[in-house]
């Protein structure tokens, strides 16, 4: 969906606070007055809107427009328009960092959706906290964004003030996969490959930590390098290990390949991942003979939550041409927490957005508490999500289908 270039605030916005009032005509300039004397409010959203990971990208630019545009319907928050500026990462930590300076630069965005990498998070966060600029991830899993390089170590310390996420993290999702293969699936053997990233080879560790801890063997690991897309050397080390499962730590592009790579082989085990699988193109890469294979991802099936129901069918009525995706669900809310503190500054400031409206914005973010899409939203002193509920998912057919849903046992 195209969007109209955004334009910067008015002088009165810049230089201190505006009285809200009627929002003014829907065709007024972005950060304009315009005729009724409302604002505009820009929330931020960073994805790969091309590429290979662009499926899950455009799901999530979708779902965050589709909550702006609701907040303008409802006129959720008096005087105040919200719209979206989307600017494509592509997946690189590099991109990422200059779409954060440019956000930042631009005074009338209040906050900002994404990334889906938590690599190009990495890369993102000291832009956006020294801005003092609110950053709601619904993707980004690695529990270090959040808790700290030492987090493994005990040692949690929250690094930056301004990042949140609707997702839950790895430090659950890993150990979560490994106690369904073991306890459940019958798993015992395991060949671990990651793609060396800061979510696969994160996602991979805590995995392995909690397989061995219930007594499953690794009988090998391995990386690749998910451009190359010839993973013959790493199938052939899989063949000969005796591994009844692979668990591999990246994303579905090249997941699917090396899924049909070890099954061309000879190698009838499944091949099993986090929330990075989890997108139709992995069955369509890796084939007919992936019927079988598992993954892992954040929350509970949206289709089945009554909570999602009219995301779901006011995402299809607004006639977006992509699928709303694994986090679809998860962009909406993070999107709409932007919106909830948006209009607690403004509900605080009697009807007025403050001259320091992003610190504002910021601090309000913390203390959302609200019945979303995906169940409740809110975030705790790391910033994580507080719903920490995951899904198993099954290759059936053409298509993820769901096993169960649940939380991480003790």
């Amino acid at each position: 969906m195209r969007h109209r270039q955004l334009i910067a605030v008015t002088a009165a916005l810049a230089a201190g606070a505006l009285t809200l009032t009627a929002c003014g005509s829907r065709d007024d300039k972005a950060g304009s007055t315009g005729d009724g004397g409302g604002t505009t409010v820009v929330i931020g959203v960073d994805a790969p809107l091309t590429g290979d990971l662009s499926a899950l990208g455009l799901g999530i630019k979708n779902s965050a427009d589709l909550a702006a545009k609701q907040a303008n319907e409802k006129k959720y928050v008096k005087g105040v328009t919200f719209k979206i500026q989307a600017l494509d990462d592509q997946a690189q930590a590099s991109s990422g960092q200059q779409n954060a300076t440019k956000l930042t630069a631009d005074k009338t965005v209040l906050g900002v959706v994404g990334p889906l990498n938590s690599s190009v998070s990495e890369s993102m966060q000291k832009v956006f906290d020294d801005a003092k600029l609110a950053q709601i991830s619904p993707a980004n899993t690695s529990p270090s964004l959040t808790q700290g390089p030492k987090w493994a170590e005990g040692q949690k310390v929250r690094t930056y003030k301004s990042y949140f996420r609707t997702a839950t993290t790895d430090a659950i999702q890993g150990p979560f996969a490994a106690q369904y293969l073991f306890n459940k699936a019958g798993k015992k053997k395991v060949f671990i490959i990651d793609d060396k990233k800061t979510y696969g080879a994160g996602l991979a560790g805590t995995f392995k930590g909690e397989f061995t801890k219930l007594g499953g063997q690794v009988v090998g690991e391995g990386h690749i390098d998910p451009e190359s897309k010839d993973f013959s050397a790493i199938v052939t080390q899989v063949k000969s290990s005796g591994a009844d499962v692979v668990y591999y730590g990246g994303e579905y592009p090249a997941a699917g390949p090396l899924s049909k790579q070890i099954k061309a082989s000879g190698t009838n085990i499944p091949l099993v991942g986090g929330d990075g699988m989890k997108d139709k193109k992995y069955v369509e890469l890796a084939g007919a003979e992936a019927q079988g294979d598992l993954c892992t991802s954040v929350g509970a099936p949206v289709e089945t939550l009554p909570s999602a129901k009219d995301f779901i069918a006011n995402y299809k009525k607004a006639g977006y041409k992509d699928d709303y995706s694994a986090y679809g669900g998860y962009s909406y809310d993070s999107a709409w927490a932007v919106i909830e503190a948006v209009k607690k500054v403004v509900d605080d400031n009697n009807g007025k957005l403050p001259s320091d409206a992003r610190a504002k914005v910021l601090e309000a973010v913390q203390g959302v508490n609200f019945d979303g899409v995906t169940g409740k939203v809110s975030f705790d002193e790391f910033g994580d999500a507080t719903n920490k509920q995951l899904t198993v998912y099954k290759v059936d057919g053409d298509d993820f289908k769901t096993v169960e849903s649940g939380t991480l046992g003790s």
